[in-house]
């Protein structure tokens, strides 16, 4: 029989499949566990916002009919939350669609990308499935001040005549690192103009008012940065699939080309919208996820864990051996966390941060776990 994969593009024959956190319904059917607490894909614990909510029950009798195509309510509450033009903004199914729509429509075989190792899984796969060219930039030691975070100098050498993406999450998935707003600043400021600088802005909505470092206030200074967002983490919108960019008009025209028809559902826009809007409940997330990240930190300190000092919601543990029997042991416990062996840091488990009562029980039972290695 003929090997199909052999049909496929050079790139897309390299490639492995993503493979997402284990559902709660497949640990269900695998082991039999009831009570599962699932903190493996960084989701919002609290769920949705509940006028999101509300907001989508009226359109529920109206789903034989297509989405607006353009999503104008949406864009128009995003353009006045960054001060924006809407002809700056470009919607997605999810940040994820963002970041592929940008390789497909910016890159070939003959042109590559620079990003930094253990970012998040995306940026690879994206660049290698349209054949182009993909420098993976090493991190810094874990030693070093930002553990595991971008080395800025490096990547910049990297750049060259065939650059045209440059990838960085801030703060990072899965490691969590975070990049001082001067270091991206003067970072941005030195990529050539012929770059699309692409900042990853999925976690920003977890970090303090003092500390946040939002890459949309430099939009009008920088026309080739593209600021990406989701709604699938601190608005709790994961199951909807909603994302979006910000960028120069003439970049957004670039990738609304090639954007699917309809890439946004109708009650995904109607409750990202509602959910943007409703800043208590984002609050409240925020006060959740460092009331958990605190807990889990102190856990991991009197464990005597290494980890990455997290402005995400969830924490990258390193166990200092093979974490894969960690990992089954808390599965075995009804907890399904995040190997990252994919991201090469086999010793490492990534934890999203979930509600009060999950982190108790989490904690508890890692401390079981570790007493008993």
């Amino acid at each position: 029989m003929i090997d199909f994969k052999d049909l496929a593009v050079s790139g897309v024959q390299k490639l492995k499949p993503y493979i997402p956190g284990k559902p709660i319904s497949e640990l269900e059917r695998e082991l039999g566990i009831e009570n599962i607490i699932k903190l493996a894909s960084n989701e919002n614990p609290l769920g949705p916002s509940p006028k999101a909510l509300q907001a989508i029950q009226p359109l529920l009798s109206d789903l034989a009919l297509y989405p607006d195509g353009n999503g104008f309510e949406l864009k128009k509450a995003l353009a006045e939350k960054h001060n924006v033009d809407m002809d700056c903004i470009t919607l997605g199914n999810g940040s994820n669609d963002i970041l592929v729509l940008l390789a497909e429509a910016f890159l070939t075989p003959q042109l590559g990308a620079v990003y930094s190792q253990y970012s998040f899984a995306v940026y690879p796969i994206a660049v290698q499935a349209v054949g182009a060219i993909h420098q993976q930039i090493p991190a810094l030691p874990w030693e070093s001040d930002s553990p595991l975070g971008c080395d800025l100098d490096a990547m910049l050498k990297a750049i060259n005549d065939q650059t045209r993406l440059v990838f960085i999450a801030n703060p990072n998935n899965p490691t969590g690192a975070f990049i001082q707003k001067q270091a991206l600043y003067d970072f941005i400021s030195q990529v050539p103009e012929h770059v699309i600088m692409v900042l990853d802005e999925a976690y920003l909505e977890y970090t303090t008012e003092e500390e946040c470092v939002d890459g949309s206030l430099w939009l009008k200074e920088f026309p080739n940065l593209v600021v990406s967002r989701t709604f699938s983490k601190a608005y709790g919108l994961a199951g909807l699939r909603v994302g979006y960019a910000l960028s120069h008009p003439d970049i957004a025209n670039v990738i609304n080309r090639i954007r699917q028809p309809f890439n946004v559902n109708s009650l995904a826009l109607t409750a990202a919208e509602a959910a943007l809007a409703d800043t208590e409940f984002l609050q409240r997330a925020r006060t959740v996820n460092q009331s958990g990240l605190d807990l889990l930190q102190d856990c991991c300190d009197r464990l005597g864990l290494g980890y990455v000092p997290s402005k995400g919601n969830f924490l990258l543990i390193d166990f200092a051996q093979d974490a894969m029997p960690i990992f089954d042991k808390l599965l075995h416990s009804g907890i399904i966390t995040r190997p990252v062996a994919n991201y090469g840091l086999p010793n490492c488990l990534r934890i999203s941060i979930g509600t009060e009562d999950e982190m108790q029980r989490l904690t508890k039972t890692l401390e079981q776990v570790c007493g008993s290695l």
